[in-house]
């Protein structure tokens, strides 16, 4: 989704000839969307009627220049170097200018307050004495300071602005965002001549459009004499939280107490405390406003202070509606909190089973449905490859068949995403039992957890599935001897499974990695497949593969039996 502003903007010149304010609301367009809004005004001042020509050029650059940024950039780095860059042509352009036409020469310099809207958040950059308002929750807070020698008309000369010195300090500042939020940015003619209390509420009454008017009218009517300009933007929808909004939150809001049923947190009531693992807890909850039952995920009380735990949570939660974004398939709908006043992540609640109950409480499945459901997760399990995600903890606890009869791949607390925090990425995680034996390699290239990770875990899962016990038994961590044998083929465990799901299953879980599927495509294609085109049965592996040491093991076994027969013959055999 993206940003539902109300947007508002109105300017006039005043008693002045010209008006030498200038200002442009950009929404993002197609393919722009990691950009989000921006908002920038500029107040031009100038010693020869060069004021709006430096107003509008600033404006128009930060606009234009902002979309061309790298979308990885922090928005104050991004801010910072496109402002930069236009305040050393602009000093430039007037210092050419006094060269060549004399000390009397004009010359334009400008204020310049600029608001970027992205995901949940803000970030504001401000030179000069324009300014920008918040209000919220019925009050108005003044988030700039303005860069003045003094507070009396006489004494404004502008400390700071955009083509003034080759060395231009900017103030940043970063906020998050809610709905029902109004920013306000303002030239000098509109604030100078209205009083706090009256720009509060008018800029709270009527459309964005009517508060700007009224602004601008009212600095008129109290006397104004300079160019009034007002920019007026009324949160009424919030794009998908970012990675850093998610991260904000979870480092600036509490973690809610131990709840219990009736407790009600946001507007969602607690029905039951479903999961507790020291580290996490998990309630069904009801919304209030709508009716709906929803997960609610937060940490644990005693984990409240740990930083890393916060962090991991917060990238669970943004992965989570990252992946689930238009209502994808095969996955854990998220549900955005409006306005939170804790730390807990929603999802949708899920009537159905895991398949490790449906395991624990049925012996054999057939193999028509196994066939389909690992299908299913094979499609779910690419597109999440396709986001660049690999999951690590692929097994049947973290695969849920719902009511619906859809399956869907859960738990997304140990994914890599290429963003995920340093603890997490560090962390040798997933089920012993389902991970690929180059995981426990001493070589930290080969230790990586990649796609086909989770490929060798599915495959794993539908061994189980199929047998009801796992390929290489039970693995303990670092215990690579399990993998020095082939895996019994299925058929021999259940006679009913065909030949062609033998060769599927063998080639996802593998011992060596060349020899599995590359991708979830290529497996799930072989399972549509089946009969039609099966695929080509593996060798069994040599001796030597299995255990490449196996050579020295029979030469060091037959020298012992040698030299065995030798002792005896020296001891035990007569003499002559």
């Amino acid at each position: 989704m993206s940003f539902d502003l109300d947007i508002g903007f109105t300017s006039e010149r005043g008693p002045r000839t010209g008006n030498e304010d200038f200002a442009l609301v950009r929404q993002p367009g197609p393919g722009d969307a990691a950009w989000g809004v921006i908002a920038a005004l500029a107040d031009g001042v100038s010693t020869g009627g060069l004021g709006l020509e430096a107003a509008q050029s600033t404006v128009m650059s930060l606009v234009e220049d902002w979309y061309a940024t790298p979308a990885t950039w922090d928005p104050t780095v991004a801010l910072d170097r496109v402002i930069q860059a236009h305040n050393g042509w602009l000093v430039d352009h007037n210092r050419r200018r006094l060269a060549l036409e004399g000390r009397m020469a004009p010359t334009g310099t400008c204020t310049l307050t600029a608001v970027v809207l992205r995901a949940h958040g803000f970030t504001l950059a401000h030179v000069g004495d324009s300014r920008a308002y918040l209000i919220r929750d019925g009050e108005c807070t003044q988030l700039t300071q303005d860069h003045v020698m003094g507070r009396t008309e006489f004494q404004n000369g502008l400390t700071r602005a955009v083509g003034l010195d080759d060395a231009l300090r900017v103030d940043y500042l970063d906020g998050d965002l809610r709905i029902g939020d109004t920013l306000v940015l303002t030239s000098d003619g509109v604030h100078g001549y209205i009083k706090s209390a009256t720009l509060h509420a008018l800029a709270s009454s009527g459309s964005a459009q009517e508060a700007s008017r009224a602004l601008v009218d009212k600095a008129l009517a109290s006397g104004g004499r300079d160019n009034t300009t007002a920019v007026v933007l009324r949160v009424q929808g919030l794009d998908v939280a970012s990675l850093a909004d998610m991260s904000r939150r979870g480092h600036q809001l509490p973690v809610p107490p131990r709840l219990k049923e009736g407790d009600v947190i946001d507007q969602y009531q607690v029905e039951q405390s479903v999961f507790s693992n020291g580290v996490h807890r998990v309630y069904r909850v009801r919304s209030l406003a709508h009716g709906t039952a929803h997960a609610l995920k937060t940490l644990h009380e005693s984990r409240a202070s740990d930083a890393q735990e916060r962090e991991m949570l917060a990238h669970e939660a943004w992965l989570a509606a990252r992946v689930s974004e238009r209502n994808a398939e095969g996955f854990l709908h998220v549900t955005e909190p409006v306005n939170p006043t804790a730390f807990y992540t929603l999802s949708d609640w899920l009537e159905g089973e895991s398949l490790a109950s449906m395991l624990d409480r049925q012996a054999s499945f057939p193999v028509p449905e196994v066939v389909a459901a690992a299908s299913s997760l094979a499609r779910t399990l690419g597109r999440l490859h396709q986001h660049g995600v690999v999951h690590r903890d692929i097994k049947p606890d973290n695969l849920h068949r719902g009511a619906d009869g859809q399956w869907r791949i859960l738990d997304l607390g140990v994914a890599l995403s290429g963003k995920e925090p340093e603890s997490l990425r560090v962390l040798h995680a997933g089920t012993p039992s389902y991970m690929n034996p180059e995981q426990w390699s001493d070589d930290p290239a080969l230790a990586q957890a990649t796609p086909q990770s989770d490929l060798f875990a599915l495959g794993v899962t539908l061994y189980v599935w199929l047998t009801g016990r796992l390929p290489y038994g039970e693995i303990e961590p670092y215990q690579l001897s399990r993998y020095r044998r082939d895996p019994v083929p299925p058929s021999r465990l259940r006679p009913d499974v065909p030949i062609w799901l033998d060769h599927i299953v063998l080639k996802a879980v593998a011992r060596e990695a060349k020899a599995r599927f590359e991708t979830a495509e290529e497996l799930r294609l072989a399972l549509e497949r089946g009969a039609s085109r099966p695929l080509t049965p593996a060798r069994a592996s040599s001796l030597l593969e299995r255990d490449p040491a196996a050579v020295w093991k029979i030469a060091f076994g037959v020298a012992m039996l040698f030299n065995l027969l030798l002792v005896y013959w020296l001891v035990f055999l007569p003499k002559r």
